[in-house]
């Protein structure tokens, strides 16, 4: 009897060992992929910070100046670039999925031909946008802003025109280096032109009494030197072999090009613009003014931690794309787990922080009680999109290393325009619930588009994208 049960139990304790084992080979594995991860997302995160600051430092000047400079700056700054960036960013946003699959594939050469080929369609696609500059006063006031606001927003929007070619260079130079996982160069040039951007809009708009003109010039030319700086380190490094000079070749197949680049815009400005919406749509209550500062100072809350989320979206694009193109499907999805698993446990943190600090930290923007209230009941639904926005856009970010961003496209339209927006309409006019309603109708969006790549991203048989990443 004895002997019977002595195979038994070694058979048990072998299969204790494999399971073991498995556990501390995956634990190891997570844990290797969690250093990949941080060495992108890291430099990525401090470069977004960076870069946002930009713009919110000489909104922070300005306010010093007058009331009326400070709403143009801000205007201009939210929604004529915010318009321009956003699809900006979405068109060169191409390149992820196409240099990380080249990178991963070992087509270095690739790499500087798809990256000129992304700067003469951005370059393009700017000067479609500069109408949008002449003509910002009326576009404004369409949108419901003063006449006031819009003519001092317009005039400081055609002194903003250099920033905006700016863009269209510099997210293609941006995804190169990403792509290559030079992202710490980077974040050294940002770093270095923000404490100058911080220097000189004191000195030329505050010291030297420029006012608005001393903010226009020190913004352009902070986002040329982080173009200049970037541009040059690639032709100093030659990019390991990614940079051989200028080529022709970035004029050829521009179809595929801009139909992925435009796919690429679609999916973002419509996740970019949803939420900027919802200070468009407060507006129109019939009381707004407290309600959108309120609303204006948790959009400001959000978008410092929504910097984060962008630098977890290019990581997780990089090494989705870049495993694809290796051939590599196992890592490719271990990676999303990983990225998955660590920002949602920053967005926990985060909300943690804005619900215990949501009688104080409206008083870091506003001395009106009135403002600070409402704000501060605003803020379990801050909380609610931190949390949500710590793992949405990193879903994005996967569809862009797998070059889904169609897919995504009809998904965003769906959940946010078809769903979430009528939704908040519905409840915050029809129904009365005011900002509470409207912010909370456009919350079921995000779940709704969330829940969506949740399952895209579960039914995906990463083999065949392997096989497909070969197409690009």
């Amino acid at each position: 009897m004895a002997a019977d049960t002595v195979p038994l139990l070694n058979e048990r304790d072998g299969n204790d060992i494999n399971k073991g084992e498995k556990l501390v080979s995956w634990v190891k594995e997570f844990g290797s992929e969690s250093k990949r991860l941080w060495h992108i997302a890291g430099p990525a995160i401090f470069t977004a910070l960076c870069q946002y600051s930009l713009g919110a430092f000489t909104q922070t000047f300005a306010g010093r100046l007058s009331e009326l400079d400070l709403a143009a700056v801000s205007v201009e700054n939210s929604v004529i670039a915010g318009l321009s960036f956003g699809v900006m960013l979405g068109m060169g946003s191409a390149l992820e999925t196409l240099c990380g699959q080249a990178y991963g594939a070992g087509r270095l050469r690739m790499l500087g031909v798809y990256m000129q080929r992304s700067c003469v369609i951005l370059f393009v696609t700017a000067c479609l946008l500069v109408p949008i500059y002449i003509w910002s006063p009326p576009i404004l006031v369409l949108f419901g802003e003063t006449t006031e606001i819009s003519t001092a927003a317009g005039k400081f929007a055609l002194w903003m025109l250099p920033q905006l070619f700016a863009y269209a260079l510099n997210f293609p130079l941006q995804k190169f280096l990403q792509a290559q996982r030079k992202v710490m160069v980077m974040a050294w040039i940002s770093a270095v032109v923000l404490v100058l951007h911080v220097f000189f809009s004191w000195l030329l708009i505050l010291k030297l009494g420029w006012g608005l003109i001393g903010a226009a010039i020190t913004l352009n030319t902070s986002w040329w030197l982080i173009v200049v700086g970037q541009f040059l380190y690639i032709l100093k490094t030659k990019s390991d072999g990614a940079w051989s000079g200028f080529s022709w070749l970035a004029f050829v197949d521009l179809f595929g090009f801009v139909k992925l680049s435009l796919a690429s815009a679609i999916m973002l400005c419509l996740e970019f613009w949803y939420l900027m919406m919802l200070i468009v749509i407060t507006g129109h209550l019939s009381n707004p003014l407290v309600p959108v500062d309120a609303i204006s100072i948790c959009m400001n809350i959000n978008g410092w931690d929504a910097m984060i989320a962008v630098g977890f979206n290019a990581a997780i694009s990089v090494r989705v794309s870049n495993e694809l193109g290796r051939g590599n499907a196992w890592l490719a999805k271990l990676s999303v787990i990983v990225v998955s698993i660590t920002s949602v446990s920053i967005g926990i943190v985060c909300m943690i922080v804005v619900f215990a600090t949501r009688g104080y930290f409206p008083y870091l923007f506003t001395t009106s009680d009135a403002v600070a209230e409402e704000t501060t009941k605003l803020a379990i639904l801050l909380g609610m999109t931190v949390l949500l926005n710590s793992l949405q856009p990193v879903l994005s970010g996967v569809a862009v290393g797998g070059g889904w961003q169609s897919l995504v496209a009809y998904i965003n339209i769906g959940c946010y325009y078809i769903v979430g927006l009528p939704a908040g309409i519905l409840l915050g006019f029809t129904f009365g619930f005011g900002v509470m309603g409207i912010w909370s109708g456009m919350i079921g969006g995000i779940v709704l588009q969330t829940l969506s790549l949740i399952v895209v991203i579960s039914l995906t048989n990463w083999n065949k994208e392997v096989s497909l990443s070969a197409c690009f």
